[in-house]
């Protein structure tokens, strides 16, 4: 698909893998809906992205609620005709081992924490991409949905419930993949390893420091090395129903 004036959404856009996505769809001449919660980061990213000249829509958008969903991507039908790509990124985590003893404390993963990286990385997911889909059968255009997962999918210490809300989103690309075709929407995943944004640098400094020393490559990725693998499947025609790891050589 050629990326110049293309409709493109991307969640989770305020900052780390979204805003670089973002900024380089814009470079690309798409014009961007760039969805978030934080709208002093989607207000940086709205001035930034109109001093290049970008054309740009943004919106505050909770993705656990239908109603916001629903509302968010009527706005971007209305501004710019249609959707053609969507980059299915917002997402949180939440880490907790699933029992912890220690010297008599026990401390059991809180259910609350549970539901809510299962609200935003699966149920956001789904809500997002139903939309989208809905959008492009409804104008019979073919388009794209990019879901963003991550080599925790594989499963992580500490990580029950994002690990597996980023299986969840490989099962949903694969089941979307098969279910669009017939419509010419292809559905595909990026999983990225630990790359240098807001989340990452959330992690204790020494937990960083010795998973860096695990990746082959040496260092963190970059958000823009996530950014270009999700426009490469974009502009790839023959891309579909595939996951695509970004992670320097890492396999956990």
């Amino acid at each position: 698909m050629e990326v110049k004036d293309r409709v493109v959404v991307i969640t989770g856009a305020a900052r780390g893998l979204g805003r670089e996505c973002a900024l380089r769809f814009g470079e690309r001449g798409a014009k961007v809906a760039a969805f978030d919660v934080d709208w002093e980061g989607l207000s940086s990213l709205k001035e930034e992205m109109d001093g290049n000249g970008n054309s740009s829509l943004v919106r505050v958008v909770d993705v656990t609620d239908e109603e916001s969903v629903m509302s968010a991507f009527e706005a971007v039908v209305e501004t710019f005709g249609r959707v053609d790509v969507l980059v299915n990124n917002a997402g949180i985590t939440g880490d907790h081992l699933l029992v912890r003893r220690k010297e008599g404390d026990v401390r059991k993963f809180p259910l609350d924490l549970w539901n809510r990286v299962i609200s935003v990385n699966l149920t956001g997911v789904f809500l997002c991409g139903r939309e989208a889909a809905y959008w492009m059968t409804e104008k019979g255009n073919k388009g794209v949905i990019v879901n963003i997962s991550s080599i925790s999918r594989h499963g992580n210490i500490g990580q029950s419930s994002y690990s597996a809300t980023k299986a969840g989103v490989v099962a949903l690309t694969v089941t979307w993949a098969k279910e669009l075709a017939p419509y010419g929407i292809r559905v595909a995943a990026v999983a990225p390893g630990f790359i240098d944004t807001p989340m990452a640098r959330a992690v204790p400094e020494k937990v960083l420091e010795k998973v860096v020393s695990q990746i082959p490559a040496g260092r963190l990725g970059k958000p823009e090395e996530i950014a270009s693998t999700v426009l490469f499947i974009v502009e790839n025609d023959y891309v579909n129903g595939r996951v695509i790891e970004v992670d320097g050589g890492l396999r956990l």
